[in-house]
């Protein structure tokens, strides 16, 4: 498997396509599970339907940034016990409850390599890359671009590649990157039309 390494993380190419495209969720099905929090903020008991709703979902976040599956259970079961304990401060702000729960995963999962000092992973795909083509508009021979590109994410701060992973290798919307990394919706706009501009630079 192709890699580039550096200082604090791994871009890689991987075989793992993303079968659970982002697709937008209804006010009314947000509405409808918020209720559901509600319950389960009152009863413990009834978190179990939330956890089976997304244990998946959010084991396949963190297997994209530990390529580990034994870890990546770990990692999970500690969102979900830490989810459960802060459940009675969550609060519905517009956005899926899974963006709540893609926060603490990305949490749990910084602080994990922070403690073992090793490289986090950040796993991409051609397709994807070519989709970020497409979107900075750049002409050329596509395989030489893609390689290009790999080389340019790779001299991004972990924090710039981390919303472009999230907006273009995950697909997400903006309002929810905002919610995962605690930032404005226009603010994750901004920044990330600025690190694509900065990418246009390093492929040149």
């Amino acid at each position: 498997m192709p890699a580039i390494s550096k200082i604090n993380r791994s871009l890689v190419k991987t075989s793992l396509r993303m079968d659970d495209k982002k697709k937008t969720v209804s006010t009314s099905a947000m509405e409808k599970e918020w209720l559901e929090i509600q319950a389960a903020q009152q009863n413990p008991a009834r978190f179990r339907p939330l956890y089976e709703r997304y244990y998946e979902e959010i084991f396949r976040f963190i297997y994209r940034r530990t390529s580990n599956e034994s870890l990546s259970a770990d990692i999970c079961s500690q969102v979900f016990l830490k989810a459960l304990q802060q459940l009675k401060k969550y609060s519905y702000k517009g956005v899926p409850f899974s963006a709540w729960l893609y926060r603490i995963a990305s949490n749990e999962v910084a602080q994990h390599f922070r403690n073992h000092k090793k490289n986090r992973v950040v796993s991409v795909e051609d397709y994807q890359l070519s989709d970020m083509i497409d979107e900075m508009e750049e002409d050329g021979d596509k395989e030489q671009l893609r390689n290009l590109l790999l080389n340019a994410l790779d001299n991004l701060k972990l924090n710039d590649l981390q919303l472009i992973e999230l907006r273009f290798f995950e697909q997400r919307p903006f309002k929810e990157i905002a919610e995962i990394l605690n930032i404005t919706e226009s603010n994750a706009k901004v920044k990330t039309y600025r690190i694509l501009e900065r990418l246009k630079k390093y492929m040149k």
